[in-house]
């Protein structure tokens, strides 16, 4: 049995995205001791790689949408089901142009419907 009760969101593509970043930041790092802009540009391009990397792993189901999962999607290693169709209030997600609206079929004709985010509260 696990220590912890809470799924602490650990996915495939947020630790390889960590990886690779910090892979660009030291590169970045020792480019700013070397004062080599060659370094500094090549840690930064890595680090750009990084969150490429991050964003296709995620919408391959290897990232896990924001918010509660049930407890057997808690596994590093386990893939997200609902990735192919998007994942309300992702903003991967939305760039990528999924979890904007569902088609369901109404009277005989498609009807597209828009999915909304969370709304703020109105000062009143």
């Amino acid at each position: 049995m696990s220590a912890h009760q809470y799924d602490e969101g650990h996915t495939v593509a947020g630790w390889t995205g960590f990886g690779i970043a910090t892979v660009g930041t030291a590169v970045a790092g020792v480019g700013v001791c070397a004062v080599s802009a060659l370094l500094i540009g090549a840690g930064l391009g890595i680090v750009a790689v990084s969150v490429l990397v991050t964003w296709a792993l995620h919408l391959t189901g290897w990232g896990k949408p924001p918010g509660r999962r049930d407890r057997e999607q808690w596994g590093m290693r386990v893939r997200d089901p609902s990735a192919r169709a998007g994942h309300a209030g992702c903003v991967g997600c939305r760039l990528a142009g999924r979890g904007r609206g569902r088609a369901r079929v109404a009277e005989g004709r498609a009807v597209v419907a828009r999915e909304s985010g969370p709304v703020g509260e109105t000062a009143g």
